[in-house]
């Protein structure tokens, strides 16, 4: 049996390792062999740049909301089940929804994509301020958007009770499951943000952006699908 290695002996290897490498910074010319030894935001760039496949955080994510979309898709179809099996959709007595504002929504928050998408290019290139910047701005937007349908919920919460009808029931159900959705993603934006601007870019933080970006992706896209949904009766 071999003997373990002393203190010393440790040492003295470590102190053959170059410091760039120690840093998570290659050497000119040569990329990271591993993204976690990147904890610089040049040698996070360089790693990105480099990269072949996605990372497993960003596969994460996207298992993550392959599960909801199928949530959010049963629902759906659930609420479509109900409107053909009914005399009348909705109710005698529930007004029929209103268009304008929960469209205008819709736009507001698809527009935050873009932002979305600039501040994973951003941290891919290691511009830190950048990013956080881009992730900002989405989420002022994000904000606007939620505050104004959770105003709209609440008023209509109380015209229509959730338990009057199999109508209200699922019209609620889809409407607050998509806004948790969407609390749930300020929530991620909050905290990539103060990751930023407390503890700088790093290979890991770079993934992270990229599963945020990617989520507000899928969440923007199934606003749209809810939105078709909620209105459908008028049109």
């Amino acid at each position: 049996m071999s003997e373990r290695p002393s203190r010393h002996e440790v040492a003295a290897r470590g102190a053959h390792v170059p410091m760039s490498a120690r840093a998570g910074v290659a050497p000119p010319g040569v990329a990271p062999l591993r993204g976690g030894l990147a904890m610089s935001a040049g040698a996070a760039a360089r790693v990105a740049r480099g990269r072949k496949a996605q990372p497993n955080g960003w596969w994460g994510m996207a298992l993550f909301l392959c599960a909801e979309t199928t949530l959010f898709g049963g629902l759906i179809a659930t609420y479509f089940y109900l409107d053909f099996g009914a005399s009348r959709w909705p109710p005698s007595g529930t007004g029929r929804p209103s268009v304008i504002a929960p469209a205008i929504l819709t736009a507001i928050l698809l527009a935050t994509s873009v932002p979305m998408a600039l501040a994973a290019r951003c941290a891919a290139a290691g511009a830190r301020l950048a990013c956080a910047a881009s992730i900002a701005l989405a989420m002022a937007l994000q904000c606007g958007y939620i505050s104004y349908q959770l105003h709209l919920f609440v008023d209509e919460v109380h015209r229509f009770p959730p338990q009057d009808s199999a109508y209200s029931s699922i019209y609620f159900t889809l409407l607050g499951l998509h806004h948790a959705h969407v609390i749930l993603g300020i929530l991620l934006d909050i905290g990539v943000v103060g990751w930023l601007l407390l503890s700088g870019l790093s290979n890991y933080r770079v993934t992270g952006v990229r599963a945020v970006a990617l989520y507000w992706h899928v969440v923007n896209a199934i606003a749209v699908a809810v939105l078709f949904t909620q209105i459908s009766p008028s049109l």
